[in-house]
């Protein structure tokens, strides 16, 4: 039996999370019932109502939308057919029509699609799906909420004579409104209406020679309202008939309501089972709301909640616009109890009640906003102690109060209690406080509980670090800053980071300094070690997330080269095909010119024909037979790849062609000969000397002899 104490479900503020899901029920009643949601004792109860909200939370994402299943009460209308003799108006009846549709349609519905919704399919498997009371109050309600003429014989007679008489009494009111108007005996208005009759307006001067009524006068006296005898007559034998009517009309209610009794249980199912669906729809649009899920629900002892949100707090800074950071938290049987420790306003009992909230949450059937990798078990109780709970009524202080609870604890705790403590400890003598705070936390260690604490007291933190299934953890903070990261850090215990906070927010230093020496020095050492711990911490959590993007960035760009490689080697195996194909048909072409070399050499056309016909069959037997519009594909194919192909052929040349004309060599401008100078002829390699120079001819002296050469021959080697 799951039992979860009404003092914990007031910590964790349960009723404001039923209040944001009252909000998305579309009926009172479904709004009531959310509003008594309780944590659910039975275990296989629990499991199948989880189920049907992640089912109908399903609906959402797929195209078979669970159907409308809106309905007014009909609660008035079901405490009445308890009640002997008693009749239902058609207003009631039509609300007991318009219920039975909404149920048969979403019953029949759950039916068609029980692949879909196992578990709803299963819910909806006790309602009976009957149109006794539809086809019943349609044989004698119409569309427009009337009785039918048919809905009797009797009533059929009536209301033929009440016509009759209507009708009599309209020709009766006109011969006399004629007669009277051609004696001048009414007003210009000739006519009114008074309690809901035709009446005649007779000038008050002539109401004595008008035989009939008299049903009142105008403000000024100057009229005489008048009903004829005639249409008076009509008028009586009407109310009888209209009366009749009614009796008539009563006695049908009576016959159907008591025709729709037999239905009472039956109805009483049909409105408990739409407050239900209505109740399973809230939970699940509020589970949209959160983007929360059904985690996995576990036999052993293990909760891991992993990037776990406080819905209260996630909905809050969603409509201010503030990212909420979330949580991940283990308990199992080797780390059953964990003592957060730090600073105030770190986050310490946000992360407490988080897990309190999300687990009470579970318990009473309503999703919870987790990652989908999230594992959580079932406790068989949850208690807390959370926040300030002096009690001026009961005369009782803080700490005498945080006794009392402490002995609740000390009775019901077990290995299936999950216990939530807020400042563990607090308000009596720190020393004193602290000891018993650690007798209370070995007691619960001994019992094997799972737990959550935070505290600032250091001999818990100690405790937490020398038991084997207990651990400390700590809020992050940054350490230049002194501002929350709100991440939860496990295995570390947290500094109070007290004089840093002070030294932070402008309290001198020699005062921070003179307290320093007030306290014992062992506490400081060990404080000042934990919050250079935290440092130590904070950056290699920076460090980690840098490793983690540049991790992303390098698999980024290996699936980039991935694909590129892919890409290219796609190119490359359709070049080679085209390269195969080239080289075929140059082996053709080589053939066929070998076939011709030989008929030009022996001119015999038979051999040279069945030498081609031949080589036609071989090449045929290599080919497959493929459709004309596979053919059709190929050389589509073949066609672009050959594209491909000339346009990275015709590209490359262009950039060769380019790179030529860069590459051009700028020939240096040639030397002015003169005589005197040592020069060679360009392909020769004596030299000799220019003694004279005339029309663009050198004569060279050699030394044995000299010789006439033209200038553009000739190369400078050593000017004078």
């Amino acid at each position: 039996m799951i039992k979860i104490h009404e003092k914990t479900l007031k910590d964790l503020e349960f009723d404001l999370v039923l209040e944001q899901i009252k909000e998305y029920a579309i009926t009172p009643l479904g709004k009531e019932a959310v509003l008594s949601v309780l944590p659910i004792e039975v275990e296989a109860q629990l499991l199948r109502e989880l189920d049907y909200v992640n089912e109908y939370l399903s609906s959402f994402e797929n195209d078979n939308r669970i159907p409308n299943h809106g309905f007014d009460s009909i609660s008035k209308e079901l405490k009445l057919l308890t009640i002997e003799n008693t009749y239902l108006e058609v207003p009631s009846l039509q609300k007991l029509v318009s219920i039975s549709l909404t149920v048969n349609s979403i019953v029949k519905f759950l039916d068609k699609f029980k692949d879909y919704y196992t578990k709803l399919g299963q819910y909806s498997q006790h309602i009976e799906i009957t149109t006794g009371i539809i086809d019943q109050v349609d044989a004698v309600v119409d569309r427009f909420g009337d009785i039918k003429d048919d809905a009797s014989p009797q009533l059929s007679e009536l209301r033929r004579e009440i016509n009759k008489l209507k009708s009599k009494i309209n020709s009766s009111f006109s011969s006399a409104l004629n007669r009277y108007h051609g004696l001048d005996y009414l007003d210009d208005i000739r006519e009114s209406v008074v309690e809901n009759r035709r009446v005649l307006a007779v000038k008050a001067m002539y109401r004595r020679k008008v035989k009939g009524a008299i049903m009142g006068g105008s403000k000024t006296g100057s009229i005489v309202y008048i009903e004829p005898e005639t249409t008076l007559q009509y008028t009586r034998e009407l109310n009888n008939l209209l009366y009749e009517e009614k009796e008539e009309v009563i006695k049908i209610l009576k016959e159907l309501t008591d025709y729709i009794r037999l239905f009472l249980p039956l109805l009483n199912d049909y409105q408990a089972f739409l407050i239900k669906i209505d109740l399973i729809s809230a939970k699940a649009k509020y589970a949209r709301s959160l983007n929360a899920i059904l985690p996995e629900i576990v036999d052993n002892r293990e909760v891991e909640l992993i990037d776990a949100y406080h819905p209260l707090l996630y909905l809050t800074n969603k409509e201010k616009g503030i990212k909420t950071f979330p949580q991940s938290i283990s308990l199992n049987e080797s780390n059953r109890i964990i003592v957060i420790s730090g600073p105030n306003a770190g986050g310490k009992s946000i992360t407490l009640k988080t897990v309190g909230l999300l687990q009470t949450m579970l318990q009473s059937a309503i999703l919870i906003p987790v990652h989908e990798r999230s594992k959580v078990c079932l406790f068989e109780r949850i208690i807390s102690d959370i926040g300030d709970n002096q009690s001026i009524e009961n005369h009782l202080s803080t700490y005498s109060y945080r006794l009392k609870q402490m002995n609740y604890f000390l009775k019901k705790c077990n290995s299936k209690t999950l216990f939530l403590i807020d400042e563990f400890g607090t308000g009596s003598d720190p020393e004193l406080g602290g000891a018993l705070a650690e007798t209370f936390l070995e007691v619960f260690y001994d019992r094997k509980a799972y737990g959550i604490i935070t505290t600032h007291y250091s001999n818990l933190k100690l405790l937490a670090n020398e038991l084997p299934h207990m651990q400390n953890a700590n809020m992050l903070f940054n350490e230049k800053s002194l501002e929350p990261m709100f991440k939860l850090v496990t295995g570390q215990a947290g500094s109070s980071f007290t004089f840093e906070v002070a030294q932070k927010n402008g309290i001198p230093y020699s005062l921070i300094n003179k307290s320093k020496k007030k306290i014992e020095r062992g506490k400081v050492r060990f404080d000042a070690t934990i919050a250079k711990l935290q440092k130590e911490r904070s950056k290699l959590e920076r460090t980690e997330r840098s490793l983690k993007e540049n991790e992303k960035k390098k698999l980024s760009e290996a699936e980039k080269l991935e694909k590129t490689n892919a890409k290219i080697q796609r190119k490359l195996e359709s070049f080679q095909e085209l390269y195969d194909s080239n080289q075929r048909l140059i082996y053709l072409g080589q053939k066929v010119n070998d076939l011709a070399e030989k008929y030009f050499d022996n001119k015999r056309k038979r051999e040279l024909m069945s030498e081609l016909f031949r080589l036609v069959q071989i090449e045929n037997a290599k080919r497959k037979k493929i459709s004309a519009k596979q053919k059709r594909a190929e050389k589509a194919k073949e066609k672009q790849i050959k594209e491909e192909a000339n346009k990275k052929v015709e590209a490359i040349r262009k950039k060769k062609k380019a790179q030529k004309k860069k590459v051009e060599i700028v020939e240096p401008p040639k030397p002015i000969l003169k005589v005197g100078n040592r020069v060679r002829m360009h392909d020769g390699k004596a030299v000799g000397t220019i003694d004279e120079i005339e029309k663009g001819k050198a004569t060279v002296n050699y030394g044995l002899f000299t010789t006439n050469v033209s200038l553009d021959l000739l190369e400078l080697v050593n000017a004078k």
